[in-house]
């Protein structure tokens, strides 16, 4: 019953159903590598640690990611392999691991966040999100995540819906920016 995002699509993801988001329970990555391209704070010189993850719950028209966040692009991976990515990443020199589009992976992520800690992780966490999050899934990344990276899309609902077919991004999103808030404090 798959609640993980806003959009709360209610399908079983464990039996193979995907979600609003176009994913099923299976973790799909469609790059990580070092990124340069991101703000010059994240990137710094070494680049970000960027894992681009496949699906997305928002389907905005202007999407630069289309075949990514349609999940079209990526291959499915264990937790055990992302704690690994996590890893290479940082013996690559990443600045961080720079979580990109990660909402509907939050139980995962944890598990491997947390496996990737108890195996010497220590660089910083981003997470790279539209700023459709629900507080819950904020709250359930609690410690793990040091820099909340939000593109607060819309503050006004009638574009939201127009662009992303979304009618409730705004009060979603400060929600989710709010727990965030409280997060850091």
């Amino acid at each position: 019953d798959c609640v993980l995002c806003p959009r709360e699509s209610h399908v079983n993801r464990l039996q193979g159903a995907k979600g609003v988001c176009a994913m099923d329970a299976t973790i799909r990555v469609a790059r990580a590598a070092l990124h340069y391209w991101e703000e010059p704070c994240i990137s710094g010189t070494n680049g970000s640690g960027a894992v681009f993850f496949s699906g997305c719950a928002m389907h905005c028209v202007f999407c630069q990611n289309e075949p990514i966040a349609q999940g079209e692009s990526g291959i499915a991976i264990s937790r055990e392999r992302l704690a690994e990515i996590f890893l290479e990443l940082q013996e690559q020199k990443a600045n961080n691991i720079n979580l990109v589009t990660p909402g509907q992976y939050v139980p995962d992520i944890i598990v491997a966040v947390e496996e990737a800690r108890r195996q010497g992780l220590h660089i910083p966490i981003v997470y790279n999100t539209s700023g459709y999050e629900r507080a819950s899934a904020v709250a359930a990344l609690g410690d793990l995540v040091d820099v909340w990276l939000t593109d607060f899309k819309y503050a006004d609902a009638g574009l939201a819906q127009s662009l992303s077919h979304i009618k409730d991004y705004p009060r979603v999103a400060v929600s989710g920016l709010a727990q965030m808030a409280r997060e850091i404090e």
